[in-house]
């Protein structure tokens, strides 16, 4: 009988784990934000804000539970190059965790992705592979990943199962714990987007599993395939590439589980910069492009509420900040040449706005 104990690998393993535990463990948690609007509605607007974890998005949590799965699975080891595909702040967020645990970190993504979010890999010790055609990221990324015999951390198969769904701290259980001396505690909405599918599927999961009569919406922007995939139960549907960073895809992607979605809101692009131009100025701060969509959603969801005559509360996302966004969304010059029409969307919006 041989017997062959590779035992001793366990103990980068261990410490891997403890430092990125460590991590979270200095981290407090995120704020809910209270958004204003009229007494006579009825209804009350959250806003949690995921802009401010250490790498400044709600990726932060993503890239931490992609680590931990990847190093429990034993897909990673001491000095194992790790490879992503992405639009930037999942990036962004794993270089943080790959330069915590001393592996070289590659992100692949497309050309027009912000220099800002570019920049930010690059402090944190990871390097940016840029491609022409977003479409071909994840081929690229696994290319490289099986050229350098790393590996390729794929947020959009892992996300929805990364995460423990049931709890653990997670951004779901984190909302309902926040909201639990408000005047309607049990949302009657939380409205997210999808870029990998992963925090639907974690909320989704967990109003289910905790039985709360909370309604799921995933907003999607216009050249996007998950609204015409939900929409006509068809999981092959494609579009193109969405101008909207961090959320939006151009074909389905694993990670994304239409069977825990209650409602889509398709938005256009004009409308989620005009809306993010607009809450930046209620709030005080800039917004990212992502918020302006789910915001887009959240108001059209009040309209029929209020219709109703429904009262209760919404929770939404604050994904990231409006500082990576100085060169596209606010820049009118770049609204221009993307041919977006913001006055339009206004006339569209207003209405549905205090």
């Amino acid at each position: 009988m041989e017997i062959i104990d590779r035992s001793a690998d366990r103990a980068w393993t261990d410490w891997a784990i403890k430092t990125v535990e460590a991590d979270a463990n200095r981290s407090a948690d995120t704020h809910l934000l209270p958004f204003r609007l009229p007494d006579s509605w009825g209804i009350d607007l959250y806003l949690k804000d995921e802009s401010s974890h250490p790498t400044g998005s709600l990726k932060h949590r993503l890239a931490r539970s992609l680590f931990l799965y990847a190093v429990c699975n034993g897909w990673i080891a001491q000095g194992t190059p790790v490879i992503e595909a992405s639009s930037g702040s999942t990036a962004v967020s794993e270089a943080y965790f790959a330069r915590m645990l001393d592996l070289p970190f590659t992100a692949v993504m497309p050309a027009s992705t912000s220099r800002a979010k570019i920049a930010q890999i690059e402090f944190y010790g990871g390097k940016a592979h840029l491609v022409d055609d977003g479409s071909t990221v994840s081929a690229e990324a696994r290319r490289l990943a099986e050229e350098t015999g790393g590996h390729f951390m794929d947020q959009f198969t892992y996300a929805e199962r990364a995460t423990d769904w049931r709890g653990n701290n997670n951004i779901a259980e984190s909302i309902f714990e926040q909201m639990s001396l408000e005047r309607h505690p049990v949302p009657a909405w939380v409205v997210v987007g999808a870029g990998t599918g992963g925090t639907s599927a974690t909320i989704g999961r967990y109003v289910r599993y905790k039985c709360h009569g909370t309604k799921l919406c995933v907003a999607d922007p216009e050249h996007s395939s998950f609204f015409a995939s939900w929409r006509d139960a068809d999981p092959d549907a494609e579009a193109g590439c969405s101008r909207i960073e961090g959320i939006g895809r151009p074909t389905v992607e694993p990670s994304f589980v239409p069977s825990l979605v209650d409602a889509m809101a398709k938005v256009g692009d004009a409308e989620s910069v005009f809306m993010l131009r607009w809450a930046s100025k209620e709030l005080g701060r800039p917004l990212g492009g992502s918020t302006g969509t789910n915001l887009v959603a959240v108001f059209r969801l009040m309209k029929e509420m209020r219709e109703r005559g429904e009262e209760g509360s919404i929770v939404s996302l604050i994904c990231d900040p409006g500082q990576r966004y100085a060169t596209t969304y606010f820049n009118d010059e770049w609204i221009a040449e993307q041919g977006l029409d913001l006055a339009a969307a206004e006339r569209d919006l207003r209405p549905l706005l205090p």
